[in-house]
This record gives structure tokens, C-alpha cells and sequence, in this order.
């Protein structure tokens, strides 16, 4: 209705303003109707009197008026119009319809006084019954409809022929017509198929490589059974993991679980294979011997931190001999007590200090020195004592582990974290860190630090690396969400929340903010959360989830946005000390006691690059704590 009006108003403009009495446009340039400033500005006025002087427009008028003036089929009901025409038949004939057919209104708009219809619209509308007979409802909608059809004109879009004015397919059908798409439709519609090819091809690359390795491991597979399981210690063990194709090597290191009834994601293991947890990965591009379907897993590198299935005869341990916990007091569980005390050990360490550190040198486990230190260097004192009481202990058999208790409220939840001998080889050698040294090292840091100081342990807390990491964010992203969420609902005042992230090969630092809705990223490679798509999502859905569960109210502006910072840290010159990089940034966060970090990092402890020195210094005190809680004898 609108839209008829305001051609009206053009008309009425052009018949009083444009043209003489004889209406024929007029040669001058008309006035400017000032009466009607209020709607119509002078350069919107000069536009429409070019438009409507446009030799074009006057031919078009010119042909619509002439076809106007005398139809081919005449409108015979004055004002009345196509809808009380429509109601009055329907209650005349006091049928129960609520509308009439497009041709038969059609017929009866065209019907005169005395009542006789003419001979061609009579034909009109007999086609138009044949025609309702052979067509559907579907193609009526979707093409042109019978009334167009008998006329044999073209359907205009937004209008029913022969319903009327305001009548359109929408209002009138259930179903609306058929449009075209539009461009974001199309864009949206090409994604899903993209995305649906790479998942095709994914999936085709995952079964060609299962199919890959069943055919590699069918001589193991046969000749192994349940039984072969015997030949391993049963409970927890350290082993290194080896794969035979296409060479024979060492691809990582972890712990073998050879328990009986195990299950590895709630389904039994394969025939002669046992459940490792991967711990350190040695070859990045090292496949797993039966890809995680579930989780969509496929390399190695992907699975620290989590369960998979690893062939018997590619497991290694260098003892067989079982070793289960005999005794557990609170904190430290371990396997055989030993009957000397603790300070006796630690005596008969000292008393070694000096063949030790000549024989670090001929074992290669430290840095090369050309002699014994000197006066006034550095010396891993920590470290060759503890070196020396894991050689006068069971520790020194390959499989021996010690269990260490992790409070509460270290991670928001009670556990037990595994250390086994290679850990602490690890460390002795300077190599890639597990999971395990990384947590030992915070309970150093929350025993230290922050238990008993209550500014501390109220500001900052930490996030488990064993319930996020990158394999548990591909197979159950809903589970790693919902711990984030629980830690952050601990909160009452604002905390930042330490979460030492492991992507696979590689250590980086998270500082959360969850109340500020700020992400502090420390990473020693100097690349950027970009690069870690997966993590970021999680971190973003967590916080807006706690947003939501806290009825947070956040500005428009920030709604959808998370703060990432990406802090100037020290950076790494090899690829083996991101581990020891991420426990010293712990360490110096937590002795600024702030909550911001600088984007430049901390004056105090701003360098390029830390020096071994720096990080040997870590390494004592994770020496130091192992001896000090008698973790070891």
C-alpha cells in the first residue's frame, strides 16, 4: 500500500508541477514547490525532473498508459477490489473456504452488471480447470500458475495474478516461493561442502593409514595373545616406544599399564597390544601404530598425555621384575622403604660430590667441562646428590615409579602424579620434560609459595595438563570445558590461573584472568596463539560459559572478544627447554605476586634469552624438593 501511494504522489507531482493543462510537459524549468520542502529537498527535485524528462521513462509511460487505458480483459467491479469481491462470493455462496482460486476470482472480477461473461474469458477459465487437473499445488507454487499459464504471461515476483493487491506467494501458499540465494548463502553452502570433502579425505587418509599399519603389525598380531602380557611387570612401568617402519627407532617415551581387564576408552585392547600413556615424543612425525578413530588422532605427537594402544614387541623396558607400592604416607607413596634414614643417604651422597662430578663429565649428562669446577662456579649440588640416591635405590631399575599426592587445591581436584625413573633422567640429562616433572614442580611451587600465605594461594591457582591438553581437546572437548569452567567458578575475587599447555612437542604458558576476560600467552618459540586453534577456542567458549553461569554484565563492544596478550618472554635457543622456560615463568609470576603481566614481561627478569645457569637453577629446586619430601628413598 505503501508503494501505491508513492507512486500517486509522483504522478500527482508530475500532472501539477511538470505539465500544462493539455497535459503535455512544459519546456521551462518548474518552480520548486516549496509547500512541499519538508519531504522533497531542491537536489531530490532536480533529480526527479531530469528522471521524468527522460526521453526513456516518457516511452515507458507512454506504453503502460495506452495498455492500461484498454485491457485485454476489463475489470468489471468499479472499487470494489479482488478481496471484498472475494469475501462477498464466500459469504453469498456461505461456503466454508476461506479463499477462492486465483482464476475463478479472477472470472467473476470480470463478470458485468447484467451478469453474462464473455466468451473469451469464459475460455480463460476453462483452460484454467483443465490445466488445475494436470497440475500440482508443487508446480503451481514453484513455476507460474495456472492463471498465468492460461493467459500465457509471466509471473511477476511479489504478487498473485488474480488475488489482487497485496496479495504475494508467501501470504497466500504454506509454502513460500522458491528465491534465489543469496550470496552468503551460497558462500555458507560452499563451506559445508568444503568441509565435508576434507572430512571425507580425512576420513579416507585415517582408514588407508589403519589399513596401512594392521598389514605391518599382522605378524605381531598373530603370533601375540593375552599371554604375552607376562612378560611384562604387571602394574605401571617405564618404557620407550619404538615403531618398525619404514626404519626401526625410537619414537617416544612413556609408561606401559599392564593390567588385567584393562580397557582403553572403554573398548577392550587389540590382540597382543597393551595401553601406554605417551609421555615425551622423539620423532614429531611418528604415526600411531592404530590411529584413535574417536578422537581423530593420528600422530604421536598428539597423543602426550593420553591413553593408546602400542604393540608388545615395539614396547621396551630393561626390567621385567614387578614393582608395586608397599607403603604410602601422606604426599609421598613409595615402593620399597629403604632402611637407611634419610640424612644417612644424603651424607653418603655428599660424601660422593666430588667422583660424581668428574663422572658427569665421561657420562655427558651436564654441560662439557675441561675439568673439576672451580672456585666459585656452579655446582649442580641438588642434582648429583639426587643422582646418587636414585643409583642406591630401586629407582635405579628401569619400572620403578613413586607416586606423589597432589592436593585439592593445587588443581581443584585430588590425584596422583606418576614419577618414574625417566623423569628423572630427564632432568639428570637435560632432555624434553613429561607431565609428571611439570607437576611435581608446581606442588614445589604451591608447598613453597603459596601454602600458608593466603594472598598467594588466593591469587594465583593452576590448571592440570593431564585433563587439558591437546589430545583430550580433539577427543572430548565438552569434558576439558567443563573442569575449565569449575575452575574458574572456585573464584571469588580475581585469580590468575596457570595453565602449562603442551601442544604436542612443545611446552607454552597460559595466564588466565577469567573475571578481567584477559589470556596472557607465554610462549619461548615466539609464535603465536594463532597457531593453536584449538586451544584458543576452548579457552574463549570456557570463559564465556563462566560469563554466563556468573550473569557477568560485559559491554557490546567486548561481548563476542576475549583479551589475548602475547607476552615479550624470554625465548629459547634449542628445541628442549621450552619445559624448563614454562616452570621458571611460573616461578617469576608468582614472585611478582601481580595479577597483570607487563606485555614486555617483568623488569626484573626481562632478558632475550634465559642462560643455563637460569635454568640449572630450576633444576635444583626440583632436586632439592625431591630429596627434602624423601621421594626417592
Amino acid at each position: 500500500m505503501a508503494g501505491k501511494r508513492h507512486r500517486g504522489w509522483r504522478t500527482f507531482l508530475t500532472n501539477k508541477y511538470l505539465k500544462d493543462k493539455e497535459k503535455n510537459f512544459v519546456e521551462y524549468d518548474p518552480e520548486y514547490p516549496v509547500k512541499y520542502a519538508i519531504f522533497i529537498t531542491e537536489e531530490e527535485w532536480v533529480a526527479f525532473v531530469a528522471q521524468r524528462r527522460d526521453e526513456n521513462f516518457k516511452k515507458v509511460s507512454a506504453t503502460n498508459r495506452e495498455r492500461a487505458s484498454n485491457p485485454t480483459y476489463a475489470y468489471k467491479k468499479g472499487r470494489l477490489g479482488y478481496a471484498r469481491l472475494e469475501e462477498k462470493i464466500i459469504n453469498e455462496t456461505k461456503s466454508d473456504a476461506t479463499s477462492l482460486p486465483p482464476h475463478v476470482l479472477w472470472k467473476e472480477a470480470r463478470v458485468g452488471k447484467d451478469g453474462t461473461v464473455r466468451d473469451d474469458v469464459q475460455h480463460i477459465y476453462d483452460e484454467c480447470e483443465t490445466l488445475s487437473q494436470s497440475i500440482s499445488t508443487a508446480e503451481d507454487q514453484e513455476n507460474r500458475s495456472v492463471l498465468s499459464r492460461a493467459l500465457n504471461v509471466p509471473e511477476y515476483p511479489g504478487r498473485v495474478r488474480g488475488k489482487g493487491h497485496g496479495c504475494t506467494p508467501t501470504s497466500l501458499y504454506k509454502n513460500p516461493r522458491r528465491r534465489n540465494p543469496s550470496n552468503q548463502e551460497v558462500m555458507e553452502t560452499l563451506q559445508a561442502l568444503q568441509a565435508q570433502v576434507l572430512q571425507l579425505q580425512k576420513d579416507n587418509e585415517r582408514y588407508r593409514c589403519m589399513e596401512k599399519c594392521s598389514s605391518q603389525l599382522k605378524e605381531t598380531s598373530e603370533k601375540a595373545s593375552i599371554n604375552c602380557q607376562n612378560k611384562f611387570p604387571e602394574g605401571i612401568s617405564s618404557c620407550q616406544l619404538y615403531l618398525s617402519s619404514p626404519t626401526y627407532r625410537l619414537v617416544g617415551k612413556g609408561k606401559v599399564h599392564n593390567t588385567s581387564g584393562d580397557l582403553l576408552h572403554h573398548r577392550p585392547l587389540p590382540d597382543g597390544h597393551l595401553k601406554v600413556s605417551v609421555d615425551v615424543v622423539l620423532d614429531k612425525d611418528a604415526l600411531l601404530p592404530i590411529p584413535d578413530i574417536v578422537s581423530e588422532t593420528t600422530f604421536l605427537r598428539d597423543a602426550i598425555g593420553s591413553f593408546v594402544a602400542w604393540p608388545l614387541d615395539l614396547i621396551f623396558i630393561d626390567d621385567e621384575t614387578p614393582t608395586k607400592p608397599a607403603s604410602k604416607d601422606k604426599g609421598i607413596s613409595r615402593h620399597n622403604e629403604s632402611v637407611a634414614s634419610q640424612k644417612e643417604v644424603f651424607a653418603q651422597g655428599s660424601q660422593q660430590l666430588s667422583q660424581k662430578i668428574g663422572s658427569r663429565q665421561k657420562n655427558k649428562r651436564d654441560l662439557p667441562v675441561t675439568s673439576l669446577p672451580k672456585k666459585g662456579a656452579f655446582v649442580p649440588r641438588y642434582q648429583i646428590s639426587l643422582e646418587t640416591l636414585v643409583d642406591s635405590s630401586d629407582m635405579a631399575t628401569a619400572g620403578a615409579i613413586r607416586l606423589l599426592d597432589m592436593e585439592e587445591d593445587i588443581f581443584g581436584y585430588s590425584c596422583t602424579e606418576t614419577i618414574g625413573k625417566e623423569d628423572l633422567e630427564h632432568i639428570f640429562r637435560h632432555q624434553e620434560l613429561g607431565v609428571g616433572v611439570i607437576h611435581t614442580y608446581i606442588r614445589f611451587l604451591y608447598d613453597n609459595f603459596m601454602r600458608g600465605n593466603d594472598q598467594l594461594s588466593n591469587r594465583f591457582r593452576f590448571v592440570s595438563s593431564s585433563l587439558v591438553n591437546k589430545a583430550l581437546i580433539c577427543r572430548e572437548p565438552d569434558s576439558c570445558r567443563e573442569y575449565l569452567v569449575k575452575r574458574f567458578m572456585a573464584s571469588s575475587t580475581n585469580n590468575l590461573y596457570l595453565w602449562p599447555y603442551n601442544s604436542g612437542c612443545h611446552w607454552l604458558l597460559l595466564a588466565i584472568d577469567p573475571l578481567k576476560e584477559v589470556v596472557y600467552f607465554l610462549n619461548s618459540i615466539d609464535g603465536e596463539w594463532t597457531n593453536y586453534p584449538d586451544m584458543k577456542q576452548l579457552v574463549d567458549t570456557s570463559i564465556k560459559v563462566f560469563r554466563s553461569q556468573r550473569q557477568a554484565r560485559v559491554p557490546r563492544t567486548k561481548s563476542s572478544n576475549i583479551t589475548w596478550i602475547k607476552v615479550q618472554c624470554p625465548l629459547q635457543r634449542n628445541g628442549i627447554d621450552c619445559g624448563y622456560f614454562v616452570m621458571r615463568f611460573m616461578r617469576e609470576i608468582i614472585n611478582m605476586n601481580q595479577i597483570e603481566i607487563p606485555i614486555t614481561y617483568f623488569d626484573e627478569y626481562k632478558c632475550a634469552h634465559y642462560t643455563r645457569l637460569q635454568l640449572e637453577q630450576i633444576k635444583e629446586e626440583l632436586c632439592q624438593y625431591f630429596i627434602e619430601k624423601r621421594l626417592i628413598i
